[in-house]
């Protein structure tokens, strides 16, 4: 019995979804290891785009191939095609189904948006849902843990109000919200940790509150995502995700420390080029001096 075009394309459809489906799953393995509560919503939107555009793009390039091998004109036919004008039922069909994929992606993102609500009230304002689910996101009810972030050309700066501590690498405890003030001293600098899949530029002038929840303890890396000037490559530092005990142990420990010069590879550079006599034929802004630190981490 010879099967029906419909039902031919609807096997094809299936088999295409199914591939598109593995290829999407395949893409939880092409980001870093997630290691925030916000981290797994992304990757599970960028897992579902993944699918989708899988899906359209095995099924235009399959149209494509299936059209060159099967429906190629015959040897010397160099004669016009029917002349077919426009059909309203195929005009509606490709019309709207573009716009339900837009609208649904919209949707999804927005919504992932709303969930992670890294931003605080004064940046974003949450719906009713949006708080409830936000909060369901957080592992403990505790207050979220505040840290002070100053940048500048070309240095972190980490303060922790409560101890008076300041440090050049950000340590945060685990499964705990954290509450991150961002500040900048002088331009535009970005905020980026790929495996918190969390970037918030700092805006000169501006006060930032910044949230998110760590979930997985490990040594991280946050890098300034917007050219800031020369130097700008060398402003990274580790993120440091602990336990709670240990992270208190730092703390108390760190705060016992006196302050004195943290590393700093962009004014070392700067100063080993001023040595040298180098004229890179470009204006160079100075970096600003090492920051004054009660803990100085690892060399960057």
């Amino acid at each position: 019995m010879k099967i029906s075009l419909v039902v031919q394309l609807g096997l094809v459809a299936l088999g295409l979804a199914g591939i598109s489906l593995w290829i999407g799953q395949q893409a939880y393995g092409w980001m870093p290891v997630a290691a925030s509560t916000e981290a797994l919503l992304v990757d599970d939107l960028f897992s579902f785009l993944t699918t989708l555009g899988a899906f359209i793009f095995l099924g235009v390039t399959g149209t494509l191939l299936y059209s060159v091998v099967f429906q190629r004109a015959a040897k010397y036919d160099d004669g016009d095609g029917p002349a077919i004008e426009g059909n309203l039922t195929l005009e509606v069909v490709w019309t709207l189904i573009p716009l339900c994929l837009v609208l649904w992606i919209a949707v999804y993102s927005y919504r992932v948006y709303d969930q992670m609500a890294i931003l605080g009230p004064m940046e974003h304002g949450h719906s009713a849902m949006g708080e409830a689910i936000a909060a369901s996101l957080q592992p403990e009810p505790d207050p979220p843990e505040t840290i002070e972030v100053h940048a500048r050309q070309w240095a972190w700066e980490f303060f922790y109000p409560q101890y008076e501590l300041t440090s050049t690498e950000l340590h945060l405890p685990n499964n705990r919200r954290i509450n991150l003030v961002l500040t900048s001293a002088d331009v535009l600098h970005g905020l980026y940790i790929p495996a918190f899949r969390l970037k918030q530029d700092i805006i000169p002038g501006r006060s930032i509150d910044f949230q998110f929840t760590p979930i997985r303890e490990g040594t991280y890396r946050l890098r300034d995502s917007q050219y800031s000037g020369t130097y700008f490559a060398a402003m990274q530092t580790n993120v440091v995700v602990e336990s709670a005990s240990a992270y208190q142990q730092w703390l108390q420990r760190a705060a016992r420390q006196p302050r004195r010069p943290a590393p700093n590879p962009a004014y070392q550079e700067y100063q080993a080029s001023l040595e040298k006599g180098v004229r890179p034929g470009w204006k160079t802004i100075a970096p600003a001096p090492p920051p004054q630190v009660n803990d100085p981490g690892s060399i960057p």
